[in-house]
């Protein structure tokens, strides 16, 4: 039973009532034991066979339905995680708190935190179909990856012969009424600049300068929006209040994860006591103009100056801070290419997604992403040699493959006559900008044909993430028919 009131009347209830369970256990990236344990409790209390890989990745199976049993097995895949992000000053810890949904205007979301309908949503709906004794099926495969958003670890480490379906249905992308046929691949890249250590002034105070409120999102389906990046912006007011002001820089981090655009970035620094009122007055004034420069796109923009407390012994050496500043800012960044084969999709791109700067240590998180893996990489290395050129270390590691479209599947051909019987009109094909775990499960399971959709999502790896009721209870029926027309005999046609 569904005990949180704002799950209650929603539709398909099964659907609700395991992302309900999902909401209340936390599952942050590397920390999905917790679910893993509920899930595998679940399963053996249905007399539904489960058991967990040796990477975290969930294999839960049920026997085709009577009468069904010589139809293509159908795999149905997830990813357990989610991207834990939050507005700064709410008090939330994903470790612990469960998430708490509001309803609005037909839209369940989370204000002041990620929502985690990617990819709750999707594993939802394969606990739904896995327990729901009204369908007709094939043999039936379920298949909950860990760590997907931390690297796509779970994916990674799978295991060839672990899945025995012909077909795949991924329920981890945010548009209805799209079935997806490909999605760029990825790779990281671990920046480490020079950051020497040097004494602070005696007698300077602190000054702590905070970039908040950013829209933020999804660093690869979002990165065409040209939504402001906290990290770039805060060197970029560094760099340029470098010459009229004498500051030093103690501290400055941004970004928390690597697949989401920053949303926030912050930096004590420490100045003479007589140039504050003079430095608070050049940031408000930088405030309003970067407010106007973004207002489309970073409504909630804030930039802040007040003097902090807190000190510190050591800074980082001005010329330095300027050099790896500059090598930063000037890193390749947002869209580099379009698609010449998808209209309107994003081939590559990259991204700086983290920074943490202190003296002696300045660590920089760039993701690449490109629907070729020879751009991909190319683009990488170019990142990494401009960090070379600036007398820092590079580590391009974690690289995953794209998942090249098949248009001509049979799995679409068929998922699409489906659509088409349910809604009077053919599904719109997408190829995405973003990773999707089809390319590395394809190259442990070549023999798979896989196709993804799913439910209206908005705001995915941001504070405020939302999914349209609706369009999860649409989901739930095209689901349930493919299943059904999956595993009856295909028709002949003379």
């Amino acid at each position: 039973m569904i005990t949180d009131p704002i799950f209650t009347g929603l539709t398909p209830q099964a659907v609700w009532r395991h992302f309900a369970t999902l909401c209340a256990i936390p599952r942050p990236s590397k920390h999905e034991a917790a679910l893993r344990r509920h899930l595998m409790d679940w399963a053996a209390a249905r007399g539904l066979d489960a058991r967990e890989d040796a990477a975290g990745n969930l294999i839960l199976t049920r026997p085709a339905s009577p009468g069904r049993e010589q139809a293509p097995g159908i795999v149905l895949q997830g990813h357990l995680d989610m991207v834990a992000q939050k507005h700064s000053d709410y008090a939330h810890d994903f470790f612990r708190d469960p998430i708490r949904p509001e309803l609005e205007n037909g839209w369940l979301l989370a204000r002041h935190t990620t929502l985690g309908a990617d990819n709750g949503i999707g594993v939802a709906l394969a606990l739904a179909a896995l327990e729901d004794d009204r369908l007709a099926h094939g043999p039936l495969e379920v298949l909950l990856t860990a760590d997907e958003e931390a690297g796509m670890g779970g994916a990674r480490a799978l295991e060839a012969g672990t899945l025995q379906g012909r077909y795949l249905i991924n329920l981890d992308t945010e548009e209805w009424g799209q079935f997806y046929l490909g999605c760029a691949g990825g790779v990281d890249v671990l920046a480490q600049l020079p950051a020497p250590a040097i004494p602070a002034a005696s007698g300077w105070v602190g000054m702590e300068v905070k970039l908040d409120g950013l829209t933020g999102g999804h660093s690869g389906v979002d990165i065409h929006e040209n939504r402001a990046n906290a990290i770039r912006l805060m060197l970029a007011l560094l760099l340029e209040l470098g010459l009229p002001y004498r500051f030093a820089v103690a501290r400055l981090t941004g970004g928390s994860v690597r697949n989401a655009l920053p949303r926030s970035a912050q930096a004590l620094l420490l100045m003479p006591a007589l140039q504050c009122s003079a430095f608070r007055h050049a940031v408000q004034q930088i405030s309003v103009r970067l407010r106007r420069q973004y207002l489309d796109t970073d409504p909630e923009l804030s930039l802040s100056a007040l003097p902090s407390e807190a000190l510190a012994d050591t800074v980082i050496e001005p010329r330095a801070l300027r050099r790896l500043a500059l090598a930063l800012s000037e890193a390749p960044y947002g869209v580099a290419a379009m698609s010449q084969d998808f209209p309107g999709v994003v081939e590559t791109s990259s991204h700086l997604g983290t920074l943490d700067l202190a003296p002696g240590r300045c660590e920089a998180g760039f993701l690449v992403r490109s629907l070729r893996d020879p751009a991909r990489d190319a683009l990488a290395e170019q990142i990494a040699g401009q960090i070379r050129a600036a007398s820092g270390t590079a580590t391009i590691f974690g690289a995953y493959p794209g998942w090249e479209p098949r248009p001509d599947s049979t799995l679409l051909a068929r998922c699409q006559a489906v659509y088409a019987s349910l809604y009077g009109q053919p599904a719109g094909l997408q190829v995405i900008h973003a990773g999707l775990e089809c390319g590395l499960i394809a190259h442990s399971h070549p023999q798979l044909e896989m196709i993804s959709f799913g439910p209206d999502i908005r705001g995915a790896h941001a504070p405020g993430e939302r999914v349209e009721v609706a369009s999860v209870g649409r989901c739930w029926q095209l689901l349930t028919a493919l299943l059904d027309q999956l595993a009856l005999p295909q028709r002949r046609h003379s």
